[in-house]
């Protein structure tokens, strides 16, 4: 967001730094984080330096500046981490002991319902996984992900009515984007209790994902699985995941 930053606050300031960093940029130099945020060059520098001082920035090679240690270690301490990462991971492991295959946790980020996304907070993987885009503290659509569509299915007409009320984006050929086809597809996935993705997200892929019931102090959360379109059995694999939803609810309502 670039613009003066005449009356600005130094933690508005601090976060138009911070929101310069991206998965394709996760290092950038004060040139170009001037460019992004349209600081002043004095100013820039001397949040820069503030920033580094407070271990929220670091330095990395080539005079650039990264996200900083503690920054990340403040980030753990979110319940996100504390509370439903560290609850989940045991039944994510034995899911994954079961299928072989990348399992993935995520909630609704949702400041309103036209900005809503999957927020990615936990992920077991192992070698002969199929590569996905998905990554820890990542984000994903809703409309073209598993574990979005299962978290769509938790919401209600209204929260709906304005979450399509923005044009829905295709990511693959066999994105669904159409309001119709979509509420359709989570009226089925209501009824069955998991979600199905067919290479909507990447091409080859199929993803299966359950809710989990709602859990107080936490945001609507997910579980599901990605597989390879040439092995995913959706009659074993929803089972499965719908008993890894149920296992974690219960684990955290006791947590």
């Amino acid at each position: 967001m670039a613009g003066d930053d005449a009356g600005e606050g130094m933690l508005a300031r601090a976060m138009r730094v911070l929101h310069c960093f991206s998965d394709d940029e996760p290092a950038l130099t004060a040139a170009e984080l001037a460019r992004r945020t349209g600081l002043a060059t004095s100013t820039l520098h001397r949040l820069l330096a503030q920033l580094t001082d407070f271990g929220l920035l670091a330095r990395g090679p080539g005079r650039t500046y990264t996200i900083g240690s503690r920054l990340w270690e403040l980030g753990e301490l979110s319940p996100l981490s504390l509370r439903l990462r560290e609850t989940a991971l045991p039944h994510m492991s034995r899911l994954y002991e079961a299928t072989g295959e990348n399992v993935h946790l995520a909630v609704l980020d949702a400041p309103t319902p036209e900005t809503a996304s999957a927020l990615f907070v936990g992920r077991v993987t192992g070698q002969d996984s199929i590569p996905t885009l998905s990554r820890m503290g990542g984000r994903q659509p809703l409309h073209t992900t598993g574990v979005g569509k299962a978290l769509l299915s938790t919401r209600q007409d209204d929260w709906l009515a304005r979450y399509f009320g923005v044009p829905l984006e295709r990511e693959t050929t066999h994105s669904i984007t159409s309001e119709s086809e979509l509420r359709a597809d989570l009226t089925r996935a209501r009824s069955r209790g998991y979600a199905t993705t067919r290479e909507e997200m990447t091409l080859g892929n199929i993803s299966v994902a359950a809710p989990l019931a709602h859990v107080d102090g936490l945001p609507p959360v997910a579980i599901g699985i990605v597989v390879h379109l040439e092995r995913a059995d959706e009659r074993r694999l929803g089972p499965l995941v719908v008993q890894s939803a149920k296992d974690i609810a219960a684990a955290l309502r006791t947590a």
